[in-house]
């Protein structure tokens, strides 16, 4: 009795070693073709490391794997339109969308100091408190107080104000309408000033 469990405990052990290595190399197959991918053509926007390189393109270093997969499907999809995005996007794979998001995910984030601390900070009042004279609620508290967000929520901090600016903007105008249709309500009641505050917040976050 003794020597069945002691064999089956090997049994088990070696199956969960054989188990972890196959998922290791997988996860290493995984990295290599995102490179690729990325060093074919998502670095000439959005830099080989995810650091972007103008302030235009986002940010991916340190995003949410899901988000970014999720934000790649609706390009195919054309849920999210962006004519440079759809033909960038129309040959990638799930897999390869999901491996991608995660080699950003895992790239270190830059941060840097708002270029307006005056605006800034008018942006952190809003984005901790709202608006209670117009019904802008906080953002923090979908997004959190760090502004990390969630698996299905965007990390807000350290991006360009300048793309977060415009991504709000597209949100009022209903230009983007592929994520949570509560920021359409939630945007309509923002000021353009709020939202170059808010914008300028987050970049330095």
């Amino acid at each position: 009795m003794f020597m069945f469990k002691k064999a089956s405990v090997v049994k088990l052990s070696l199956g969960l070693s054989l188990l972890t290595l196959n998922f290791s190399v997988f996860s290493q197959a995984d990295e290599a073709r995102a490179k690729k991918i990325i060093s074919g053509s998502c670095f000439l926007c959005h830099g080989a490391e995810g650091e972007s390189s103008s302030e235009v393109f986002p940010r991916l270093a340190g995003q949410h794997s899901e988000y970014i997969a999720k934000q790649l499907d609706n390009f195919k999809s054309g849920k999210r339109k962006s004519t440079a995005m759809a033909s960038m996007v129309e040959k990638l794979t799930a897999d390869e969308m999901l491996a991608i998001g995660r080699f950003f995910e895992n790239q270190n984030v830059v941060v840097e100091p708002p270029k307006d601390k005056n605006l800034a900070g008018v942006g952190q009042y809003i984005f901790h408190n709202g608006n209670k004279l117009s019904g802008v609620p906080s953002c923090s508290s979908c997004h959190g107080a760090e502004a990390k967000g969630t698996v299905s929520l965007p990390r807000l901090a350290s991006q360009y104000a300048v793309y977060t600016e415009t991504q709000l903007k597209q949100f009022n105008t209903r230009e983007r309408n592929n994520d949570n249709a509560v920021m359409h309500a939630i945007v309509s009641k923002m000021t353009p000033l709020e939202m170059a505050a808010v914008a300028e917040y987050l970049s330095g976050k």
